[in-house]
């Protein structure tokens, strides 16, 4: 049970100015804790808290808490509850839970075993205090809201809030433990927001706010009338530059019109001259008719006379050409005949020539009996002479036997190769498939070294320089942390994660402290880089034996201990045992949150996990009674990439043994290739060896098969020889045969020789007639040849004048239809009296009419590129500019009118603001001379009309000899830092514009004299009569410190045995103290 005692005051209406020491807190202590009356109330400013109240809310079970109007000191231990208490006031104020920087879930902040916990927090306000209840369910982590006593919701509640000026979000206004060293953080214009909603009249962050919009708006205004003055003056410049085009056009659209009319009057001019022409050729062809049929009557008699001696000739010519027929078919017939007779001499030559063949193959027969006798004759010769030679069939065998063995060996020899072969390439694959786990595992390596880049940039360049120069140390160097560590299952790295701090995750390792100075020499010092390192103990913890071994601890769902489910090299290792004793830390399941009032009880776990959470239980030393605190395990960020270090190093060893074993086998290939060229050389020479045996032993067969085959073939020539004699009868019978058909074709041939000769005279009879009518007809036509000719010539004439007159006929037609088209008329219409009128203005010759339609097109062709578009689009823009105008004109007025807006605004905020800064800068200082220090605030802008990017700027100096330098993150020491925020929140005190504000142990870290300086100022600012009420809690303070009759101090025990709130006796405890004094 945790327990909440407090001493009061009676509070009274008037302010005690004077300060008393650390030996009259008892006195203080000695007064009643009473009800706050009328004359007490009124020194609280509206929204102060005038009453906490917790129910099963963190280290309490119940607790109520009456804070005084001015400063308000907590002190307790630590792990007593103060930060509770903020908690509290946070959480009852409708503050979100990311502000605490604890548990994001608000049921972690109900108390352990609890279903629901309960915050009532009493507010003033002048006519009728404001109470907000709220009650916390841990299922589903909902809450139940009540204001004054009904119930609420949490947006009325904040807007209620709100109302009061009271800001749990601002760092200004209300600074938890965990947001302390977030205050040197914030930038310049965060600052700034924080400030003027925290101090400022509650106008101003709305006009700072108006001010940004306006800007913004401003901003938008100068872009769209930048835009479209640039738009409105490159549309005009395109319409000046299209103008002349426009102008071009009409022009050109004048010489089309007049193309178009000459077009139109040029078919009917064609059509005139071409009817004219008609009307003269008619004429001519009359004229012509004439004189052609006086002509005709005056040759009638001499034409008629040639006419009947044309009648004669025409059956002799057809005589002629009949006869002339049958000559060329007796011709045919008599060719024909010829060329049989030719047929018969050749086959007569044919069967010459067959029979002196036979009797040149009869010689040619007996040559070749001869001739095979002969060779017999020698092949027995040669059979005699070898008859007397070695028998080689034993040496033959030997070989064979030896050849056999041979091809063993090399059969054998090929086996081995062949299984060395397979052995080789599943080696080779074996290692292939190895180097490529190994890829895989250094890429995962090198996601985590990307991922510490992004988050930590010094230390990634450290890294990078450390395996430039790693031969400049001799004892093992390791590389942060978070790159040598690999979690054997990714779903265990939150444990390992959140155990070890960021800090010693990108820690850099070595195993001698002079070396790793050496390193932070050169890293930190001359390359300026922020880097952590660390040293391994001299004596290796990494073997430590827990205090109990794991399967002690599975009854209560514990399954391994945090060393168990990571490796880690020996030195880090070891490191990790002996700070943050990995080797004695159990990780659990579901079974062990639900076992956690049991499993505290165990005398030897002070840390521990859960499935999703952290618990740290400490021991009292008085009472051996046990608390505890838990947090919410948050996933892994960078441990989670796990690489198992064992099966890496196995991979590794595996790759070297199948390099070393491919060598091997390289090496037995060579011999056994050479082997086997041994064996193939030696299996040559006794191939040739038997093949030279074998033919010596064959040698004497093969005469005898010889002489056999040369018999066979002699008997066989001896029985078949040619009978010449027969063959002579034969040819002499078939020459008979020939003669005796050339002299029928002969006979045939006579015959058609005397029909041709019969047939050519009748011909010439024929002719001699044809020749003499011929004549006569000749004498006739020269007599009538000049008449002739005039009459051909007239009749051609004729002709000629009749096709033109035709031709013409047409063409008028033609070009009437054409010219009634062109002017869209109907055929018959007349031409309408307006293109009359234009048409009687042009010229009536083709001659002119052309000569204009050319200087026209000229003319129009000298407009080239212009369409319609071109005066659509003029006339489109000339609408569009003015539009543009019209437009240009309204965001003109607009942004005018916005510039004075930002003019007024920026008078009603940017003036008061400044005096508020000033007043802050002039306290802030005032602050830092009284501890013998500098600092400054001022108001910070690169540009006075970028509103946004304004900010508050803190500049402080420490020490004499250095320059002032603006509050960062990183410049000042973490005790510096805290002076600067504590003591500008002092300066914001006196400015009261919030109702009360909260700081938790921003002490821890300041040197023992600034402490004391700041602890000063803090209690000479916060007790003065117009400031608003002020929180500072710590867990301890120095001796001697100056105190103030106006402060209320607020002491928090925690332990077994503490009396409920109702029964402290306060007098008693002084009386008691008093006694033992």
């Amino acid at each position: 049970m945790a327990d909440h005692n407090q001493s009061k005051r009676k509070r009274i209406s008037h302010v005690t100015t004077g300060t008393q020491n650390s030996n009259n807190i008892l006195s203080m202590l000695q007064r009643d804790a009473g009800v706050v009356g009328d004359g007490e109330t009124a020194r609280f400013v509206e929204g102060s808290i005038l009453r906490i109240t917790m129910k099963n809310f963190l280290t309490y079970d119940y607790s109520v808490v009456y804070p005084g109007p001015n400063l308000n000191m907590i002190v307790g231990a630590n792990g007593t509850g103060k930060s509770s208490i903020v908690c509290a006031i946070c959480l009852g104020l409708a503050g979100k839970t990311a502000i605490l920087g604890r548990g994001d879930k608000v049921g972690l902040y109900v108390k352990r075993g609890c279903n629901k916990g309960f915050i009532e927090i009493e507010l003033y306000k002048k006519d009728d205090n404001v109470v907000i209840s709220r009650e916390i369910y841990v299922e589903n982590n909902k809450s139940v809201w009540m204001l004054n006593g009904k119930d609420s919701s949490q947006k009325v509640v904040e807007e209620k809030v709100k109302a009061l000026q009271i800001q749990v979000g601002n760092l200004c206004q209300f600074l938890p433990q965990e947001k302390v060293g977030e205050f040197a953080k914030m930038s310049k214009v965060e600052l700034l927001e924080a400030t003027e909603k925290s101090v400022g009249p509650p106008e101003m962050y709305a006009y700072h706010c108006e001010l940004k919009n306006f800007r913004g708006k401003e901003r938008e205004l100068e872009n769209v009338v930048k835009e479209k003055t640039s738009f409105l003056e490159k549309a005009r410049q395109r319409n000046e530059r299209n103008k002349h085009d426009v102008n071009r056009y009409y022009e050109k659209k004048r010489h089309l019109d007049m193309i178009e009319l000459l077009e139109k009057k040029k078919p009917w001019v064609e059509y005139e001259t071409a009817r004219q022409e008609l009307e003269g050729v008619k004429r001519e062809r009359e004229e012509a008719r004439k004189q052609l049929t006086s002509l005709k009557q005056a040759q009638a008699p001499m034409l008629k006379k040639i006419q009947m001696i044309d009648n004669q000739l025409k059956p002799i010519e057809a005589q002629i050409k009949a006869k002339t027929v049958n000559i060329k078919e007796a011709s045919q017939k008599c060719k024909h005949k010829q060329d049989q007779l030719d047929r018969k001499h050749r086959e007569i030559e044919d069967i010459k020539q067959a029979l002196t063949l036979k009797q040149m193959e009869k010689e040619d027969h007996q040559k070749r009996i001869s001739n095979t006798r002969r060779i017999i004759d020698d092949l027995k010769a040669e059979l005699a002479n070898i008859g007397e030679q070695p028998d080689v069939v034993p040496r033959i065998e030997a070989v064979n036997a030896e050849l056999k063995r041979n091809q063993e060996e090399r059969a054998r020899v090929e086996g081995e190769k062949a299984d060395l072969r397979r052995e080789k390439d599943n080696l080779y694959a074996e290692s292939k498939m190895l180097v490529k786990k190994l890829n895989d595992m250094n890429n995962m390596m090198n996601v985590k070294e990307e991922k510490l880049r992004g988050r930590h940039r010094d230390t990634h360049t450290a890294i990078q320089w450390l395996r430039k120069n790693r031969h400049l140390f001799t004892g093992n160097v390791y590389e942060p942390m978070m790159l040598v560590i690999n979690v054997k299952d990714h779903q265990y790295a939150k444990y390992v994660e959140n155990h070890i701090s960021f800090h010693d995750l990108r820690a850099f390792v070595f195993q001698r402290k002079d070396e790793m100075e050496k390193f932070m020499s050169e890293v930190r010092d001359k390359l300026n880089l922020k880097v952590n390192s660390i040293f391994a103990p001299e004596e290796s913890c990494s073997n430590r034996s827990p205090s109990r071994p794991i399967e002690a601890l599975r009854r209560f769902g514990f399954f391994s201990y945090l060393r168990e489910m990571f490796d880690a090299p020996d030195e880090v290792m070891s490191y990790l045992c002996h700070q943050y004793r990995v080797h004695d830390v159990p990780v659990g399941t579901e079974q062990t949150k639900a076992m956690i009032k049991t499993v505290i009880e165990e005398p030897y776990l002070k840390m521990l996990y859960t499935a999703e959470e952290r618990y740290t239980v400490k021991r009292s030393l008085y009472s051996n009674k046990i608390s505890t605190s838990n947090s919410a395990v948050h996933q892994s960020q960078y441990l989670n990439i796990t690489v198992d270090a064992e099966e890496k190093r196995q991979l590794e060893q595996k790759i070297k043994t199948c390099e070393v074993k491919l060598k091997e086998i390289d090496e037995r290939m060579k011999t056994l290739q050479q082997s086997a060229g041994a064996l193939e050389r030696r299996d040559n020479e006794l191939r040739e060896e038997k093949k030279r045996l074998s033919e010596q032993k064959g040698k004497k067969r093969q005469l005898e098969q010889k002489i056999s085959t040369k018999q066979d073939s002699l008997r066989q020539m001896e029985h078949g020889g040619i009978d010449l004699r027969k063959i002579e009868e034969e040819t002499k019978a078939k020459i008979s045969a020939a003669n005796s058909q050339k002299v029928s074709i002969v006979t045939e041939f006579m015959t058609q020789m005397k029909l041709r000769a019969k047939l050519s005279m009748e011909k010439v009879y024929l002719a001699l007639e044809t020749v003499g009518l011929t004549a006569e007809k000749t004498k006739l036509e020269n007599d009538c040849r000049e008449g002739a000719v005039e009459l051909r010539t007239l009749d051609q004439v004729y002709n000629r004048l009749e096709q033109r007159k035709n031709q013409l006929t047409g063409i008028c037609k033609g070009l009437m239809r054409r010219a009634s088209e062109i002017c869209n008329m109907d055929p018959g219409e007349a031409v309408p009296a307006d293109l009359h009128t234009a048409l009687s203005k042009l010229p009536d010759t083709l001659d002119e009419i052309d000569a204009m339609l050319n200087e026209e097109r000229s003319r129009a062709e000298c407009f080239t590129g212009l369409s319609e578009n071109v005066v659509e689009e003029y006339t489109r823009r000339e609408q569009e500019i003015k539009n543009l105008e019209k437009e240009l004109d309204e965001k003109s007025n607009a942004l005018n009118a916005y510039r004075q807006n930002i003019s007024e605004a920026k008078e009603r905020w940017l003036n008061p603001l400044k005096q508020l800064v000033d007043q802050i800068n002039e306290k802030f200082s005032d602050f830092f001379r009284s501890m013998q220090c500098a600092g400054e605030v001022d108001l910070h802008s690169e540009n006075e009309e970028e509103y946004d990017k304004y900010g508050i700027r803190i500049r402080v100096k420490f020490h004499s000899s250095t320059q002032l330098h603006e509050l960062t993150a990183h410049h000042q020491s973490g005790g510096e830092r805290s002076v600067s925020t504590m003591l500008y929140l002092m300066a914001l005190q006196e400015l009261n514009r919030c109702p009360f504000r909260v700081v938790d142990e921003i002490n821890q870290g300041m040197d023992p004299i600034n402490e004391r300086r700041v602890f000063d100022i803090v209690v000479r600012t916060a007790c003065k009569e117009t400031t608003s009420q002020y929180f500072f809690i710590t867990p301890k303070l120095l001796q001697n410190l100056e105190y103030a009759e106006e402060m209320t101090i607020l002491c928090v025990h925690n332990g077994p045995q503490m009396l409920p709130p109702g029964q402290w006796d306060e007098k008693a405890f002084i009386r008691r103290k008093k006694s033992k004094a």
